[in-house]
């Protein structure tokens, strides 16, 4: 299993001058993280506007710079390169993209102004927009992977059913912290390992991308509200599943506060979407534009 990358995401120094902030190095590396956590081979593409314009350049749009006739021989070029890559390793899980590149955003790209739209606009890329069949996920969404799975862990059921959901999220090549295989699974507890379990949770939410909460039942489980709460608070998204078909209200499907707090989804499937699991790109994938 294999992704084809942007090779700016393996050395960030292809970039034109002066664009590369700290939060995209780190998602650079995260997702090289991810790639090598689950032991996916990342695939560099090779880089349009490098090999057209050289390493050290100013930033510009497609318009500006390489709207050209050299420019499209290049990418026809390009485009059998990576023809022959798929025919010889089969197709990959996905692209990573990196979004605004004239040539290899994923769901905005800097085309420029020619009148009929704003300079930066939806869809890909001049060359990635050549392999519309391939799912393509911008690199700041592949990089975020790691889960605090929030939920209810009272009964066997509870906990069969969060172990099922883990599961289903590893499986999709998300990292995810269980807090019920931590400790936090039995009444008889002391006071210190109470204080051990409640540092290790709020440690381990301040360190995920992305918080699941399952929010079942009348009213959603206090500890689980408790963690939402608290990853709000932290500017960590929160994505709350509830299959539970009972509203809380006329426009609420569960408490307000947590609803306003949250992405809730009614079902497994919605999660993956929303979450952008790279198996399920393909339920929101941007055609070319």
């Amino acid at each position: 299993m294999y992704v084809l990358a942007c090779p700016c995401i393996h050395d960030p120094g292809l970039r034109a001058r002066g664009i590369t902030r700290e939060s995209d190095i780190r998602a650079f590396q995260k997702a090289l993280a991810r790639c090598r956590e689950f032991g996916i081979d990342v695939v560099l593409l090779p880089c349009p506007e490098t090999l057209f314009l050289g390493k050290d350049r100013e930033p510009g749009t497609f318009l500006e710079r390489l709207n050209t006739e050299t420019f499209f021989h290049l990418l026809d070029r390009l485009e059998r390169d990576v023809e022959e890559i798929i025919r010889t390793r089969g197709p990959p899980l996905c692209i990573v993209g990196v979004n605004s590149s004239p040539t290899c955003g994923v769901d905005a790209t800097y085309y420029g102004d020619d009148g009929k739209g704003p300079a930066r606009r939806e869809g890909r890329g001049v060359f990635l927009a050549r392999f519309p069949g391939i799912p393509a996920i911008d690199v700041i969404d592949f990089s975020r992977y790691r889960i605090y799975l929030a939920a209810p862990l009272f009964s066997a059921a509870e906990r069969r059913y969060n172990v099922h959901l883990r599961d289903i999220l590893t499986a999709h090549f998300f990292s995810v912290f269980l807090p019920q295989e931590a400790g936090d699974d039995s009444s008889h507890r002391d006071e210190e390992s109470q204080r051990r379990i409640f540092s290790r949770c709020c440690e381990e939410i301040t360190r995920s991308d992305i918080m699941v909460a399952v929010i079942d039942g009348a009213d959603a489980d206090s500890g689980t509200s408790w963690e939402m709460g608290y990853a709000y608070a932290r500017g960590i998204p929160v994505v709350a599943l509830r299959t539970d078909f009972r509203r809380a209200g006329m426009h609420e499907h569960v408490n307000l506060m947590l609803e306003r707090s949250s992405t809730v989804v009614r079902e497994e499937n919605h999660l993956l979407k929303v979450l952008r699991a790279p198996f399920h790109l393909d339920c929101y994938n941007n055609s070319s534009k």
